[in-house]
């Protein structure tokens, strides 16, 4: 189980990889963000949208809903139109992470999925699911970037921890 200090700690953690891998891959050609380099989601482009999707699912579970539609990927041309998604979702996360308490963690949240099967888990696994799919995915795109020669990033949850720890850091002058 996990309180609600570390639950807030895992989604700033999620909030930054997703923003630095949004950094990363606006550098990249049209053409290279939808190139199909044969992975389970084909492209930079499906694949950071599979995230910002799945994202959007679990929350919308969150607050009662079971949306049981994916995201067209030709919505999406560019990386600045997914970002832009990505940000409205982001706030829905924070505006919903200030709603956890520790009781409502530990209770049960059902939902239906795609296939139409109901599923029911506490809140927390549930959230710490989602931190864990958009992890594995971004593990996906680091290995697209190498692919089509770009500069990857680094989403380590050690590598957030130092950098919260750098920006704290009074400016020496």
């Amino acid at each position: 189980m996990i309180d609600v200090p570390g639950i807030r700690d895992l989604f700033r953690y999620n909030r930054w990889a997703n923003a630095r891998f949004f950094e990363a891959v606006a550098r990249l050609s049209p053409e290279e963000f939808v190139r199909d380099l044969g992975s389970s989601y084909p492209s930079v482009r499906d694949t950071l949208l599979h995230i910002v999707w799945a994202e959007w699912i679990w929350l919308q579970r969150w607050n009662g809903a079971s949306p049981r539609t994916v995201f067209p990927a030709s919505d999406f041309p560019d990386a600045r139109v997914l970002r832009s998604r990505w940000s409205e979702i982001d706030d829905g996360q924070q505006a919903f992470l200030e709603t956890v308490t520790d009781e409502r963690l530990i209770a049960v949240v059902s939902y239906v999925n795609l296939q139409g099967q109901v599923w029911r888990y506490p809140l927390w696994r549930q959230m710490c699911h989602v931190v864990n799919h958009s992890t594995y995915h971004r593990g996906q795109l680091t290995t697209m970037l190498r692919q089509l020669g770009a500069r990857a990033v680094a989403t380590d949850l050690l590598v957030f921890d130092d950098d919260l720890e750098a920006s704290a850091q009074p400016e020496i002058q």
